[in-house]
């Protein structure tokens, strides 16, 4: 047993010496030296190195793990359901923090509006941390969850998808409306980062929202498919998901069976395949390749007009880093590219056992906070 430990503690030194070498410090790209330098002066974690779990550096380890290792803080959620204009329903999971010092006067109190992933709801790791950090900054916080995905019944035979920005805006426009006082802000992980960016690039500054922050989203999703269609990647996750979309909508099997054809659905074997029989159809689309060219959302970046913070990993299965549009971000001062080279997608573990935050939580939460209470310097540079 003793070898054993000793062992580990020479692999240990070994693999962190390894990375020592081959990480370097994230790779931030901005449209604008001011937006540079304000988030080194109030964001500095943009600009250290980010180290790895060293255990679990390699991308697909820190994929799958990171659901298993993280904590998940205990949060107390508040419940609403808001209509929308074709008949449905949206569910709302608020945290009000009514307990904060820092801003006591719930009118005034900064809104994150929190966006999860593909199949996420506000029971996400992920997002209770996001929640919890809030917490600690006094902020309240609200989870958009998609329709369908967390217990709600559908009222009419849609779900949702990364190019309609229709329910993004309802719930942007109704949580502004409840408090127009208070700073908001929102932050996306992947898919619902890329619904955050298609929405900001088609409304550009016109929008409720002061700031915005995405993580791990996947920029063009025809690079994202080929990545997730590659045999060991289909294995580990591109099949896993399939049959999470595939539960989620037959669930509700009854609300689409005259309009698609569920059995076919249900038979997909790709992410791919369900889109091309599912999401295309079901909003509308002449072929899949349209939906996928609509909802990818680097084409739309250039039209971004509030200060946005996008976290990518550049080994992100998910996320190709060829596909990432640097070039793109380059050319509007409103955006900052932090990119790693390692961590996965939705991964980013550090230290030596990453149960209370990683590397995305600490870029969330100093972004947050820099845009809430030094973000009118961006104005002033």
């Amino acid at each position: 047993m003793q070898r054993l430990a000793m062992d580990l503690r020479v692999l240990s030194r070994e693999l962190s010496l390894y990375l020592e070498h081959q990480v370097q410090k994230p790779q931030l790209v901005t449209g604008g030296e001011s937006f540079s330098r304000f988030l080194q002066d109030h964001c500095p974690v943009v600009t250290e190195t980010y180290y790895p779990t060293v255990w679990c550096w390699e991308s697909r380890g820190q994929t799958l793990l990171r659901p298993f290792i993280t904590s998940k803080p205990p949060v107390q959620y508040r419940n609403e359901l808001i209509k929308t204009a074709d008949g449905g329903q949206i569910l709302l999971d608020w945290f009000d923090n009514d307990n904060s010092k820092s801003y006591m006067d719930a009118s005034t109190r900064p809104t994150i509006l929190l966006l999860p992933g593909l199949t996420g709801t506000s029971k996400e790791s992920y997002i209770l941390h996001m929640i919890h950090l809030s917490e600690e900054l006094g902020y309240r916080c609200v989870v958009f969850n998609n329709r369908g995905m967390a217990g709600e019944n559908l009222l009419t035979p849609r779900t949702y998808c990364c190019a309609n920005t229709e329910d993004l805006e309802t719930v942007i426009h109704h949580v502004h409306s409840l408090y127009p006082s208070a700073p908001f802000l929102a932050a996306g992980v992947s898919m619902g980062g890329m619904l955050l960016l298609n929405y900001l690039g088609k409304i550009g500054p016109k929008t409720p929202l002061k700031a915005a922050a995405t993580f791990s989203v996947g920029w063009n999703i025809f690079a994202c498919s080929e990545s997730l269609e590659k045999p060991l990647n289909w294995l580990l996750f591109n099949y896993y998901l399939t049959t999470c979309l595939q539960s989620s909508v037959n669930k509700h099997r009854h609300m689409f069976v005259k309009l698609i054809d569920m059995d076919h659905v249900m038979k997909a074997k790709s992410i791919r395949e369900f889109d091309k029989r599912f999401t295309s159809v079901m909003f509308g689309y002449q072929t899949n390749d349209d939906y996928y060219t609509d909802a990818s959302p680097y084409h739309r970046l250039k039209s971004v007009g509030i200060p946005v913070l996008c976290l990518n990993s550049v080994d992100d299965v998910f996320s190709p880093s060829h596909a990432i549009p640097i070039e793109t971000a380059k050319q509007n001062p409103n955006v900052a590219l932090v990119l790693t080279s390692y961590g996965g997608h939705i991964g980013f573990l550090e230290g030596i056992w990453p149960r209370q935050s990683t590397y995305m939580n600490r870029v969330f939460k100093q972004f947050v906070q820099a845009m809430i209470e030094h973000g009118h310097e961006l104005s002033n540079m």
